[in-house]
């Protein structure tokens, strides 16, 4: 018997000793919650609120999480933001499951054996097979932050905002095997800011996403959700693949509002990065390094125009680059390797008179 089987087995006990001590107290139907970062635990705040109300009629059993992993730029391995949240709520640590894969063997026979009438997940990151699909007697309901059946896929905000995206919004749907492509339940919508980055949007919406199940949980535990959720049009679906750090080079052939969006929507990972060469004229000497980009604007000042592609000029806070289309970059956040971020202004004054080309 492996420590996880081990694991597993102690949770098992105590659980049901949980639930006898419990039982006549409370006939509230168990709920178990997959997520894994930061957004996810906004999800399982909210449901551990909801859950603690004198009217509540779920309680959450178990949580179901990624397995801890080195982060801190890999010095520490740590459980995933998830699991440290749920601890220090003070939820037991032996009803926090952390399988490699959701369709291992042990873990699902813990899972059949906590009886859960309902799952929810939020950005858990594991596949669900068919037969983890079939334990939860009222199904498995995911937050997908998009307005499905668009941007069906592992990065939908990402991809909403590359696009340029001007309406995006979450949605709550019935999990099937067929990705992202269940039974809506509700959805909200919302305005895209041209300015907003994917961290901050992919955090408003699973914040506006808890909202929505909590006010949808009460049909969704009486069934009647099930039966008035609409199937979604395949038609009309696209998809949201997952982003590989290859894509985050930025092509300055193309116009400034695509390398805006592709800005915003890589921010935070994995980023967005140009080759600059800095050119010393007094001395002939190049020097060639990797540019993080972190903050851009499309510039609409009609009092600069686009130049030749190697004139890289600076004015009021922002570097100006020329792109394709005739169009111009405003760069006002930058990152050298190794060093944080910094203003525009202060990258420009430390070239001390060194101009710049992007390659």
């Amino acid at each position: 018997m492996t420590g996880q089987d081990r694991h597993m087995l102690k949770s098992f006990g105590r659980f049901f000793c949980f639930n006898a001590t419990t039982a006549s107290a409370s006939k509230k139907k168990p709920l178990v919650f997959l997520g894994s970062p930061q957004v996810s635990a906004t999800v399982l705040d909210a449901l551990f609120n909801a859950s603690s109300a004198p009217t509540s009629s779920f309680e959450v059993a178990a949580i179901v999480t990624q397995p801890p992993s080195r982060r801190d730029r890999g010095r520490k391995v740590l459980p995933s933001p998830v699991a440290e949240y749920a601890l220090d709520r003070g939820f037991p640590s032996d009803l926090i499951f952390t399988p490699e894969r959701a369709g291992e063997d042990t873990f699902l026979s813990t899972l059949q054996a906590l009886q859960p009438e309902l799952c929810i997940t939020a950005a858990y990151g594991n596949i669900l097979p068919t037969k983890f699909l079939n334990i939860p007697s009222l199904g498995t309901v995911n937050i997908h932050p998009s307005l499905l059946p668009q941007y069906r896929g592992a990065a939908p905000v990402q991809r909403a905002l590359q696009d340029g995206a001007k309406e995006t919004g979450v949605s709550l749907a019935f999990t099937v095997r067929a990705l992202d492509a269940g039974p809506v339940i509700a959805c909200e919508k919302m305005e895209v800011d041209d300015q907003i980055k994917a961290p901050d949007l992919l955090a408003i919406l699973f914040s506006e996403g808890s909202k929505l199940l909590i006010r949808e949980l009460p049909s969704i535990l009486d069934g009647s959700a099930r039966v008035r959720a609409q199937p979604q049009d395949d038609s009309k679906a696209t998809l949201a693949p997952k982003i590989t750090p290859e894509e985050s080079w930025l092509s300055f052939d193309q116009e400034a509002s695509v390398l805006h969006n592709k800005v915003r929507a890589f921010a935070g990972w994995p980023g967005t990065r140009a080759k600059v060469v800095i050119v010393d004229d007094k001395s002939g000497q190049q020097n060639i390094i990797d540019l993080k980009i972190i903050t851009t604007n499309v510039c609409r000042n009609p009092n600069i125009q686009a130049n030749e592609k190697d004139d890289i000029t600076y004015v009021k806070g922002a570097i100006i680059v020329p792109c394709g289309g005739c169009t111009v970059l405003e760069v006002l956040e930058v990152q050298l390797p190794g060093k944080k971020v910094v203003k525009a202004a202060a990258f420009w004054n430390g070239l001390r008179g060194q101009k710049l080309k992007f390659l």
